[in-house]
């Protein structure tokens, strides 16, 4: 449901988002919804940890997570960013381009503020439109981050409903060793799909 005035934060509930081993980098995923964004966009081919690590190294290496200075800054200077060691992903060149883009979207529809594009979504089917207009996330993706936004930052999102995976998901991690033991499951879960596929 929309609302009239929009955070700008993140969450409004949480002063951490544990996704990963640096409480510090979970305080700004909490507080900066760009922070929050970026990292979904980097959780692909990479632990959920070093994903959500990559907005606050990039904040380090380039000195700002604000939207309109990402998608003004030179691509080489972001892709220099994104590869210089340790690279923030296994494809820092796709990356930086995913990144730049996603800025300028948040930019030019969204006043810079990310947190719009959830705060002000009318249900489920309306946040799933707008992230799929995001590089980088598809549909896969909107139960890991409504569950976030729901059980974590205090988003009520209407045609939510609670996961019943085996293995949860990321908004029931409160905690590093909460983390590990989400993805300790859905490792398990995932290899006994495999087992039984090959039976």
């Amino acid at each position: 449901m929309a609302r009239t005035k929009v955070p700008t934060k993140t969450s409004t509930t949480s002063k951490h988002l544990w996704l990963t081993d640096d409480e510090a980098h979970c305080r700004l995923l909490a507080q900066d919804p760009n922070a929050f964004l970026i990292g979904f966009i980097l959780d692909q081919q990479v632990t959920v940890q070093k994903a959500f690590k990559g907005p606050a190294d990039l904040k380090d290496r380039v000195g700002t997570l604000k939207p309109a200075e990402l998608a003004a800054m030179p691509l080489e200077q972001l892709e220099a960013a994104f590869a210089d060691k340790p690279a923030l992903h296994r494809f820092p060149s796709a990356m930086a381009k995913r990144v730049r883009e996603a800025m300028q979207i948040v930019t030019d529809e969204y006043g810079g503020n990310a947190a719009r594009i959830w705060w002000e979504a009318d249900d489920i089917d309306d946040l799933g439109r707008r992230l799929t207009k995001i590089p980088g996330l598809g549909k896969g993706k909107l139960t890991s981050f409504s569950s976030i936004l729901v059980q974590q930052c205090g988003v009520a999102i209407d045609g939510w409903t609670q996961s019943t995976s085996e293995y949860g998901t990321l908004g029931d991690v409160d905690s590093p060793e909460a983390l590990k033991a989400y993805q300790t499951k859905k490792r398990a879960h995932k290899a006994a799909l495999r087992a039984a596929a090959g039976d």
